[in-house]
């Protein structure tokens, strides 16, 4: 079961003007699922996206590139769950070619202007053919309040559909930010393994788009991680519809971007953080915080060492308070004149280590209290300097191996 994550109520999702969104059962991988999604965007949309930074990434990701520095103007955005089109080569490429070409038949517009997004099984044949038959009826179907069905839509392994919005008003007018996501195995930064969309009708100046959602990604679905899996389909993409009728967002620096910024930042973080909470097999949700680091960058890489360590995550597991793994995660980061005699060590409100060893009123039992918990916060100082960057975690269970063991079956 997840951590403290339950599904969106789908009336709390607001819609975003100048998207419409259906899906349909194509049997890509299991019969009698909603697998294929499509989000049509009126003209005059602003898209940009971030993609997994894994070089063997799949064919849509590079279909995506692709067209997105094509700079055609983004009609629809295509998504199959069963089936990730990765490992597939030049056939796989061929295949999700035919897709966007068979959606933007549909639409009256160019392939180039069609993303497409898959996610499930790698080095299987996308079953494009299923895909294309089921697009009429994902398109008829299409409405602009569908974001909770989409959401679960795009699952794979995930226990529970994941989805957030949000409203803020800018140049009096009412702005929507909406997203879903999917993600809970093969999770690690650059990007954690996931798809991701964001849409809003907010007016931007269309080359603002790329720094928005770097930022957002780097402030979000690149701060979780899960096993230390980096996936072949890794994609974010953030959507602005134009709609809203205020005047554009020219800087991101002025009030109305610094807004907006903000409130495209929150829906990315409750989307990335309900991916860890909804880690495969995750029994608590933690928070890795690194403070007084000489830089941002190496409070990540301390972070990022203790939530990927399988020592710290499986004691986490256990409720064992066996925190010499946390400070060993520390020392082998990777910063070179760390010094271990100034570190303090904190498991929520019980501060367990400090100047390089055990804190002599520390009690195993205090930390244990902690280590029962289901969402526990693990605060690192180095007091190197005045930096700090937070991730976030899930504990590794017996419940993950059984999971990806039978994940073809």
């Amino acid at each position: 079961m997840p951590v403290n994550l339950q599904a969106p109520r789908p009336e709390s999702l607001a819609a975003v003007a100048g998207v419409s969104i259906g899906t349909a059962m194509a049997g890509v991988r299991k019969a009698n699922r909603r697998d294929v999604t499509v989000a049509l965007l009126e003209p005059g949309a602003a898209v940009a996206g971030v993609f997994t930074s894994n070089r063997f990434c799949a064919a849509p990701v590079q279909l995506c590139r692709e067209h997105l520095a094509a700079g055609a103007q983004v009609r629809a955005i295509l998504v199959n769950t069963g089936n990730a089109n990765a490992g597939t080569g030049a056939d796989g490429l061929a295949r999700a070619r035919s897709t966007c070409a068979a959606l933007a038949a549909l639409l009256g517009c160019a392939p180039e202007q069609v993303l497409p997004f898959s996610t499930g099984v790698i080095m299987e044949t996308l079953p494009n053919d299923r895909i294309e038959a089921a697009l009429p009826a994902a398109i008829a179907g299409a409405r602009a309040d569908a974001w909770g069905v989409a959401a679960e839509a795009i699952m794979t392994t995930d226990t529970v559909p994941k989805a957030a919005s949000t409203t803020l008003t800018i140049g009096g007018r009412r702005v929507a930010v909406t997203g879903i996501s999917k993600g809970a195995g093969m999770i690690r930064p650059n990007m954690a393994t996931m798809l991701g969309f964001i849409a809003t009708d907010a007016v931007v100046a269309p080359h603002l788009m790329q720094q928005i959602v770097q930022e957002a990604a780097d402030e979000s679905f690149n701060r979780i991680t899960i096993d230390g899996d980096t996936s072949t389909n890794d994609s974010f993409v953030l959507i602005a519809t134009q709609r809203a009728g205020h005047a554009p967002i020219e800087s991101l620096d002025s009030a109305e971007g610094l807004a907006l910024r903000a409130a495209v930042f929150d829906v990315a973080c409750r989307l990335a953080q309900a991916i860890v909470r909804d880690g495969e097999g995750a029994t608590k949700f933690i928070t890795i915080r690194v403070e007084g680091g000489a830089s941002e960058a190496e409070c990540k890489k301390v972070a990022y060492a203790i939530g990927h360590s399988p020592l710290v995550k499986t004691a986490f597991f256990a409720s064992d308070p066996n925190l010499g793994r946390i400070l060993a995660a520390v020392g082998y980061a990777g910063i070179s004149d760390l010094d271990q005699t100034k570190i303090d060590l904190f498991l929520d409100d019980v501060h367990v280590a400090e100047g390089g060893g055990r804190r002599a009123e520390y009690r195993e039992q205090d930390g244990q209290r902690v280590m029962k918990q289901s969402e526990i916060t693990v605060r690192v100082n180095l007091h190197r300097g005045t930096h700090e960057a937070t991730v976030w975690t899930c504990d590794l269970s017996y419940d993950y191996v059984k999971i990806n063991a039978d994940y073809r079956s």
